[in-house]
This record gives structure tokens, sequence and C-alpha cells, in this order.
């Protein structure tokens, strides 16, 4: 718990203080709202206190994500906090924490996923177009190398180039300047902005599959801290919660990261066999000429029933999910392995390396 753990309120009752970090963007404070809402709802008792700071991401504005080599680049800040006591809970975008956390902290809770889609965004110009039909040598704007090395095969008329800031920021330069054609963006961060009526299209998984984790928001906590993992457990969505497990593996397992184009699609499926998650993933070149995909799937039907016991140990790619099966838990986790086992028998590895190569040189 963090330093002031009570506050009376004026009938004398005292109530908890739980502090919630949270980055200082208006995306991160609204998805950090929407969570400390649902906490309010099942917790009326409990006092929270939001605290926003900024990132190494946050701060560095000129540079591509990929080319900055620091794995968590809108966490560490965070996490710093979170380890001193300053805070009891952090909310992040999931795509944004690495496979491995550090020692001491976990996700306790995965909520339900917005669309995991990338949407395109097209300059007032080019209103009721798309991206097939924009001219050529129109410029496309994405910080993402995974966007840029799909689209690049998909649509070669058009050119990628790197688009850096936040929501705001990113619209504003589309907007006010003549340098994009259209910009690239997450589904999710424009609909939880109230920005949906700017989606010109949304991507499918055929044209562009989503980051690990794209869509989803995690509550990293203190892995010691059973009280508080057992108070955020429950926002825990089991569906998002084995797919992004999956994800997290095949990511771990491929040893992929920002600086290289990976991409997944899932899907959890109740079938006549039972419940079915179903996982795509896949790997390119930096131009995308280059690409091994494959889909995997795995039965993640409830077993025993028996639920995680509050262990550090028992950790999933960072994540603690206390309310639900081992098993399917384990199934997920394994199934991502297995995909990733899968590509790197097929030459994964090396088509890797060389965009790692590659974009180091850029």
């Amino acid at each position: 718990m963090s330093e002031e753990a009570s506050s009376q309120d004026g009938n004398g009752k005292v109530s908890r203080v739980i502090r919630i970090g949270t980055r200082k963007s208006q995306l991160a404070r609204i998805q950090t709202d929407s969570v400390a809402d649902k906490l309010k709802e099942l917790y009326p008792d409990v006092h929270l206190e939001i605290v926003a700071m900024s990132t190494i991401g946050d701060k560095i504005l000129d540079t591509a994500l990929s080319k900055i080599g620091e794995k968590s680049l809108f966490t560490k800040e965070l996490e710093n906090a979170l380890e001193r006591n300053e805070v009891d809970l952090v909310v992040h975008s999931l795509k944004d924490l690495p496979t491995s956390l550090p020692a001491g902290f976990t996700i306790g809770a995965v909520l339900k996923r917005e669309n995991p889609h990338d949407a395109v965004v097209l300059h007032p110009n080019n209103a009721g177009k798309c991206l097939d039909t924009l001219p050529e040598k129109s410029v496309v704007g994405t910080s993402s190398l995974r966007r840029a090395a799909q689209l690049k095969k998909r649509f070669p008329h058009l050119e990628f180039k790197d688009i850096r800031g936040n929501l705001n920021t990113r619209l504003k330069k589309l907007d006010e300047k003549d340098d994009f054609a259209a910009i690239i963006l997450a589904a999710a961060g424009l609909k939880r902005m109230g920005w949906e009526n700017r989606i010109s299209m949304i991507l499918e998984p055929e044209d562009c599959m989503y980051a690990v984790g794209q869509g989803a928001l995690a509550v990293e906590v203190r892995a010691r801290d059973a009280d508080i993992l057992e108070m955020v457990s429950v926002l825990h969505d089991p569906d998002t919660v084995l797919r992004c497990i999956a994800e997290r593996a095949f990511l771990k397992q491929l040893e992929g990261g920002c600086s290289v184009p990976v991409a997944v699609h899932t899907e959890v499926k109740d079938t006549q066999v039972g419940m079915l998650l179903y996982l795509t993933g896949a790997v390119y070149s930096l131009d995308g000429s280059e690409s091994l995909k494959e889909t995997m799937q795995t039965s993640v039907a409830p077993g025993d029933k028996s639920l995680e016991k509050v262990d550090e140990r028992v950790q999933r790619v960072g994540v603690t999910a206390i309310k639900l099966p081992v098993e399917a838990q384990d199934a997920a986790e394994r199934l991502g392995v297995d995909l990733a086992n899968l590509l790197l028998s097929k030459g994964a590895k090396e088509i890797l390396t060389v965009a790692r190569q590659l974009n180091d040189a850029r």
C-alpha cells in the first residue's frame, strides 16, 4: 500500500485510499478514468486518487519508437512509482507492456478488449476515398513497423512515413498540413476519445493484422500485494485474458518487440467441441516482401475449474489471472509458444534479425 492508506470522510468514517498511476496524455487519462469508474462501482468505500506522470515515450517525440531501443518506453516511470509505493496500481495500454515484466510486478487485470484493429484516418481533402483509391505516391503516416510492413505489400502505390506524438498531435499534423494523405491509428484509441467519426475505414486482418495486446487495457500491480491483486482481479475479461496470454507468449517466444514487425489475430469461438482459441501470427520483413503467417488453435474449455492461488511464480507472460481456470491459461500460453516455434522452424528468426538490423541502420 502507498504511504497514506486511508482518509476520513465528513462522517468520520475511514476509507481506504488507492492511488492509480497513469500517463498524462488525454487518452491515458480517459482509459484510467474508465478503470477507476469500474473499481468505484465495485468498491464504493474505496477512495481513488489518480496520479499522472510523463514517460520517456511521451518526452521523445522526434524519433520513431522502433529506433529508441527502450522496451518500456511508456511504462518505466509508472513502474518506478509503483516500486516506490507512490501508487498502488497502474493502468496501461496492454500493447505498451513488455512480455517480461520487472521482478515484483504483475498484470492483475486485463479488461474487455475494445476493437483491436487498426483504422485509416484520411486527410479532409481525401474524404470518401480509401487506401486503394488514394493517388500514386500518397504519403501515409504510421509510427509502427508492423503496420508499414503489411500495408507496403498490400498497397504498393503508397509511401509510408513515420509520424509521432499522441493521438491529438497526430490528428493535428494530418489535418493542418499537407504532409500526409492519411494516417493509421488504433481504432480503440479513437473510439475511447470519442472520435469514431474520423475513422474512414477499419483495416481487416487480410490487410493488416494488429499488435499483440492492442485494444486491451491492463492493470499492473505489485505481485506481493495480495489484497490489491484480489481487488483488481474482478476486472479480468476471460476471453481477452486468454487471447492476450496467447499473443504475448507468441511474441515472447519470437523475441519480438517494438523494433520488429510482428502481428497477430485471435478469436475465441464456441464450437461443437467446446471453446476454441484461434491464434494467427505473422512476421514480416520491413518492406513486407517477405513474410511468414500461420494459424493454430487449442481448446480452452474449463476443466476442473481449479483457480489460481495468488502466487507471483504462476504469472503467464506477466499476467496473473486468479479467477480463471489454470488449464485454459496454460493452453493459451502453449498455443502462443507452439505457433512461434512453427514460424521459427520456417525461418522467422532470419526475417526478424534482418528487419532489426535494417531498422537499426536507418
